[in-house]
């Protein structure tokens, strides 16, 4: 059955990173990033739905766990291995999170050997890897219009453009597009590259978005989705055989 051609305009607001350049939590003090969600919440609630997933700042004092509660009481979503369905007019639109992390990227990356810190390293990789793929497995299930995957750290290379190669296998992991080529999405989201490049691919053909703000150079972008036909447990199957 051929795709419906209509187009969502998805009245929601994905955050790559829950805080700004400046870190989630320092010296004490949660960031402004969260602050001003709080005093918009205290305003009188926000204006769209925000769906976000923490990034390496929100990690830096240790201190996650407030960082997802303040924006979950300013009335955000914080995600990891999880997936949240917004209602978008008549259409139904499932995003599926995770922070992700590095590792590198086909040809060049990180395994599991050697060192026990290495090995750590590789696998918290792959547990982020398996909760963003299981995350949008569901919300196939659910029978969404249409899919997004956030995550903060890269699934590809391609929107890495513009940042030192050197630095590559610590911006993000091919385990992310092995998920989301796995499971299926109609757009994957990222951040964390801040000199990297907005327009990407996985090799499954998913489009990915590097939305920093300094490669996007505004507050937000706005990207249309069509919406297709739902894909089933035996499709995706069919897909990974």
């Amino acid at each position: 059955m051929e795709p419906d051609r209509r187009v969502l305009r998805a009245p929601l607001r994905l955050r790559g990173r829950a805080a700004d350049r400046a870190g989630a939590a320092r010296e004490g003090r949660l960031g402004p990033g969260p602050a001003r969600l709080r005093r918009r919440a205290d305003a009188g609630g926000l204006l769209l739905p925000v769906v976000a997933v923490l990034g390496n700042h929100d990690h830096h004092d240790d201190r996650p766990d407030e960082v997802s509660d303040l924006l979950r009481n300013a009335g955000a979503q914080v995600l990891e291995g999880e997936g949240t369905v917004l209602r978008c007019g008549d259409a139904r639109v499932g995003v599926a999170g995770t922070k992700g992390f590095g590792g590198g990227f086909a040809g060049r990356s990180a395994g599991e050997f050697g060192e026990p810190v290495m090995k750590e390293f590789v696998r918290h990789s792959r547990h982020c890897a398996d909760g963003l793929r299981t995350a949008l497995e569901r919300l196939a299930d659910e029978g969404c219009d249409a899919r997004i995957a956030l995550t903060h750290y890269s699934p590809g290379a391609d929107t890495l453009a513009g940042e030192p190669l050197e630095i590559y296998p610590f911006l993000g992991s091919y385990l992310l597009a092995e998920a989301i080529d796995t499971a299926g999405a109609d757009l994957a989201v990222h951040g964390h590259a801040h000199a990297g490049t907005e327009h990407g691919m996985t090799a499954g053909g998913v489009k990915v978005r590097n939305v920093a703000q300094p490669v996007i150079g505004r507050a937000f972008h706005v990207y249309h989705l069509p919406a297709r036909e739902p894909v089933t447990a035996a499709a995706r199957t069919d897909r990974a055989g």
